[in-house]
């Protein structure tokens, strides 16, 4: 097998459990946040940034990448960590969100789906085949199957048929699959407990390296993805990696865990900084409002990054009203931090015993902080 995965530690109050999830290009301690770098970078950070900040994966866009730089590229330098100089493993997504994204200007049939690039408008095809084949060029560690994704909330039809092509194109992608790369298949099913069990039932009977969730955070609520993360977490193979595919914010990590999730990516943590907005210990703070204006605090005192221990939130909202771009680099690196320790202190918890305890005094910090700033404006 390109990985191998190992459980370490139970929470007795929880499904939350740590392991380590052994690549040829290092070790990824569970559970996991993927600093997302869709076009072989993390927005803003170097990789010396990632390796300070001690991140242990990354992931990249196979879409993105495809159609720039190009694949040809990337085999001419080597793949994508020769090309971005990362050391240690990449995910890379198939591109299935990003042919959602573009609604009207796509056609997805059983082979697969035809869209124009909006590098050079050029007709572009993705297969599940030809999803693969990227991403062995791209040469990530952690392939994904080409699946189809549909809003959260759509038809009971449309639903039914999206999940039952997507396990028509998880068993086309793994006979196209390449030895040296691990390949994680993706459960469908909308917000239906039922199609959701249909969907582990087909796909674990079959010899994937892990399992991820996907078609959440596409118009549903936090309540509802965590009802569907709760039904499902627990019906996937315990020996096999468990990865919540695009959602994250710091609640939907901190109850993914709860469930038994072992890996997260979202691009919040960069989004967010580059409007002006922080993760912090007690919830989201948006540094270009009035009242940070001259403030001497930090922007999170229990904060131990750069960020927070050199600059107050004062200068952090200068830089950004001028717009230097070093005001959404610094938001973003102590964004990126924020969720990597929350990591950190999660699998303390866990191996602790008090994950249950934790995970709620933090999702009701959060709650009251969030609540409060909502009802101040």
């Amino acid at each position: 097998m390109a990985i191998s995965f190992t459980v370490d530690a139970t929470d007795p109050g929880s499904r939350a459990r740590t392991g380590e999830l052994v690549t040829a290009r290092g070790v990824v301690k569970t559970p996991a946040f993927m600093p997302v770098g869709t076009r072989a970078t993390v927005t803003g950070m170097t990789v010396g940034d990632l390796e300070e900040l001690g991140a242990d994966i990354v992931l990249g866009n196979t879409y993105h990448l495809t159609l720039r730089p190009g694949l040809e590229v990337l085999r001419s330098a080597g793949g994508i960590h020769r090309f971005m100089g990362w050391t240690g493993p990449v995910l890379t997504d198939s591109g299935g969100f990003q042919i959602f994204s573009m609604s009207g200007d796509r056609r997805v049939t059983e082979d697969g789906a035809r869209f124009k690039s909006y590098v050079d408008a050029s007709e572009q095809r993705l297969s599940p085949e030809r999803s693969i084949e990227a991403q062995a060029v791209i040469g990530s560690d952690i392939a994904m199957v080409l699946d189809v994704c549909v809003e959260s909330t759509s038809g009971p039809a449309e639903i039914l048929q999206a999940m039952e092509r997507t396990h028509r194109w998880a068993l086309r992608s793994l006979s196209a699959r390449t030895p040296d790369q691990a390949l994680f298949a993706i459960v469908q099913g909308g917000l239906d407990p039922v199609l959701r069990r249909a969907s582990v039932d087909f796909l674990t009977a079959h010899p994937f390296d892990g399992f991820a969730i996907g078609g959440l955070a596409v118009g549903d609520t936090r309540s509802e993805r965590a009802g569907i993360v709760a039904e499902v977490a627990p019906l996937l193979p315990p020996k096999a990696p468990r990865y919540l595919m695009g959602v994250g914010t710091p609640p939907d990590l901190l109850e993914g865990i709860l469930h038994g999730i072992d890996m997260f990516d979202c691009v919040l943590p960069t989004t967010m900084a580059w409007q002006g907005t922080a993760f912090t210990s007690c919830g989201r703070v948006k540094i270009t409002r009035g009242a940070h204006r001259g403030s001497d605090a930090p922007l999170d005192p229990a904060c131990g990054c750069t960020t927070c221990r050199r600059h107050s939130r004062g200068y952090l909202h200068h830089l950004m009203k001028c717009g230097e771009p070093l005001g959404p680099r610094l938001l973003t690196f102590h964004n990126l931090h924020h969720y990597l320790d929350l990591m950190r202190s999660a699998r303390s918890a866990i191996e602790a015993g008090t994950y249950t305890s934790f995970a709620r005094e933090k999702l009701d910090a959060i709650d009251r902080h969030e609540h409060g700033e909502r009802r101040g404006g």
